[in-house]
């Protein structure tokens, strides 16, 4: 673990291994796909931040809010908050943790886990669609970037949740 915060914190000359002007246009590139697809498929009053709170209950099962707390990359009291009104609309659920009376395990509720299918294949289904009017060759190419951004995303997020600790 030590190593890894040494490596994330050395201090590097990015302008001599990247050209500036393609890492901004990558990164203002995803952040429009991400709005794009979060305005064209959000219906139900989930804010992003839900959205993927709501995810991450999904796809993990119970967890532990800190522990959500750290993938979100959110202050405990910003989830908390989310969650209770993600509770209230009957999105998800609060438990005592059984490991830990102190802690709080958070699950979504089987209105939760329909409402997540139905956002991520309305998601997927727009996100196909314009895929498609992208040639072959083009569309290949996204797919075959796709192991390095989720490297690049699993990073990024370990590194934010190391600057917190």
């Amino acid at each position: 673990m030590l190593a890894d915060k040494q490596v994330i914190s050395m201090e590097v000359d990015v302008t001599s291994l990247f050209n500036d002007d393609e890492v901004s246009r990558l990164r203002v590139t995803l952040g429009r796909i991400s709005r794009q697809v979060d305005r064209q498929t959000s219906d139900r009053e989930l804010t992003k931040t839900q959205f993927s709170i709501l995810t991450t209950a999904v796809r993990r099962g119970p967890i532990r809010a800190s522990e959500m707390a750290e993938i979100e990359t959110v202050n405990p009291t910003m989830l908390s908050r989310a969650i209770g009104k993600m509770e209230g609309a009957g999105l998800l659920q609060r438990s005592e943790d059984p490991e830990d009376r102190r802690a709080v395990v958070v699950s979504a509720t089987s209105e939760g886990i329909a409402l997540h299918a139905e956002l991520r294949e309305k998601r997927t289904r727009l996100f196909a669609e314009y895929l498609t009017q992208l040639p072959e060759t083009k569309t290949q190419a996204l797919l075959d970037a796709l192991p390095a951004l989720e490297s690049l995303a699993d990073r990024m997020c370990q590194a934010g949740a190391m600057a917190r600790s």
